[in-house]
C-alpha cells in the first residue's frame, strides 16, 4: 500500500499573526549584511573569517584590553573612519572626555556633523534613554521603507567601563564611596542586552572599548573584563587585546627605543570565526596600524607558508608560487600576501 503524500503545511497565516500580535517578534533570518574593515586583515579574519570583512552592523562587538593597548585607536579612529567611508553615519559616545577633534582627524575620522555625532556621557541609564530614544523614532521614521534604502548607523561607546550608575553620583557628591551594591555590572549587561535586540533587525551596530585586569586565578590566565559577565555574555562578539611594546623601525629593524605598540588580540566569543585564535598587530606610532601585520604569522600557523632554507613559500592555485624572505612577506612585496587572501579558500 502506497503512502499517502502529506501535504506541506502552511504558516503564512500563523507568521503574520505572531508577528502582528506579539511586540518585538519578527520571523526569519538575521545574518549580518554589512561588515566594516577593522584596517588589519588578519583581525578581519579572526573576528568574521572573512580578510575583507571585519565588524558586523546588527550586532554588538567589544574590545577590551589594557590601557594603551590600542582599543581606542582601532575603534574610535580606525573603525570610525572606515564606516565612514561606507556611508555609515557615526554617533561616538565618550564616557572618558578624551577623545580629542584634532586626534581623531589625524586618524583621518571625518569630524563634521554631517558624518559625526559626538557625545560625552558618563551614566549608564543616559546611553540607554539615548538609543532608546533613537531607536523609537528611527522605526517610526522608516516604517515601510525598504532596509537598503533606509540609512545605516554606527554606535561606538569608548569606554563602556568608565560609565557610572545614579549611585556612583550620588555618593560621590556625598563624599560616601561605599559601591553600588552591584547596580553596574547588571545595568552593563542590561544595555548591551537590549541593544543586542533592538539592533538585529536592522543596518544600526555597536562597537564599544572596555578595560580589562589581571587575573587572579592561576587555571584562567586570561586578562578579567570589567564590569561583570553579563556584558561579555551578551555582546556578539569579544576581542581581548593585550600592550607589548614595539622596538621596531618602518624597515623591520631591531631598535632600542619604542616605536609603538604592538597588540596581541584573542578573540574570546564570535559565531562567524572559530574563538580563541588570536594574532598579533603592530600599531606603530608614525603611520598608525599596519594592515598588514600578523598575516606572515597566521599564515605559518595555518601551514599556507612553508620554510625552505630561508625564504617562506606558498603555491597558489594558478600553479604560480610564491618565494620571499620573511621582511619581503610582511612589506607585502609586489602584493604578495593580498594573492594569497585572495587565493585563500583554493590553498587552505
Amino acid at each position: 500500500m502506497m503512502e499517502k503524500e502529506m501535504k506541506p503545511i502552511d504558516l503564512s497565516k500563523f507568521r503574520k499573526e505572531i508577528t502582528k500580535n506579539i511586540p518585538g517578534i519578527s520571523v526569519g533570518f538575521k545574518d549580518p549584511e554589512t561588515w566594516i574593515h577593522t584596517g588589519n586583515y588578519a583581525l578581519n579574519y579572526i573576528i568574521s573569517g572573512n580578510f575583507f570583512r571585519g565588524v558586523p552592523l546588527g550586532k554588538v562587538t567589544m574590545f577590551a584590553g589594557q590601557s594603551g593597548s590600542g582599543k581606542s585607536f582601532l575603534c574610535s579612529g580606525n573603525i570610525v573612519r572606515n564606516a565612514q567611508k561606507m556611508g555609515i553615519y557615526v554617533v561616538l559616545i565618550d564616557t572618558e572626555a578624551a577623545l580629542d577633534r584634532e586626534w581623531l582627524e589625524r586618524l583621518g575620522v571625518d569630524t563634521s556633523e554631517e558624518k559625526l555625532l559626538k557625545i560625552n556621557m558618563s551614566m549608564i541609564d543616559d546611553v540607554a534613554k539615548l538609543i532608546s530614544d533613537f531607536m523609537k523614532n528611527y522605526k517610526n521614521q522608516y516604517e515601510g521603507v525598504q532596509k537598503e534604502e533606509r540609512p545605516k548607523v554606527l554606535f561606538v561607546i569608548d569606554s563602556l567601563g568608565m560609565l557610572t550608575t545614579p549611585s556612583d553620583i550620588s555618593q560621590f557628591e556625598s563624599g560616601d564611596l561605599k559601591g553600588d551594591m552591584g547596580r553596574k555590572p547588571k545595568a552593563l549587561a542590561a544595555l548591551v542586552r537590549n541593544c543586542v535586540n533592538v539592533f538585529a533587525e536592522h543596518e544600526i551596530g555597536l562597537i564599544c572599548t572596555n578595560h580589562t585586569y589581571a587575573s587572579q586565578n592561576i587555571f584562567e590566565p586570561d586578562d578579567v573584563i570589567s564590569g561583570g559577565q553579563g556584558p561579555v555574555y551578551a555582546s556578539s562578539i569579544v576581542v581581548a587585546m593585550r600592550k607589548l611594546k614595539l622596538k621596531e623601525d618602518e624597515e623591520g629593524n631591531k631598535t632600542t627605543e619604542i616605536q609603538g605598540i604592538r597588540s596581541q588580540c584573542k578573540v574570546m566569543k564570535s559565531r562567524f570565526s572559530k574563538p580563541f585564535e588570536s594574532i598579533e598587530i603592530k600599531i606603530p606610532w608614525s603611520k598608525g596600524i599596519d594592515p598588514y601585520s600578523g598575516l606572515v604569522d597566521l599564515f605559518e600557523t595555518k601551514g599556507i607558508l612553508t620554510k625552505e632554507g630561508h625564504r617562506l613559500t606558498v603555491k597558489l592555485s594558478n600553479g604560480e608560487e610564491l618565494k620571499y624572505y620573511r621582511k619581503d612577506w610582511e612589506k607585502n612585496e609586489e602584493d604578495c600576501l593580498m594573492k594569497v587572501m585572495k587565493d585563500w579558500k583554493n590553498i587552505v
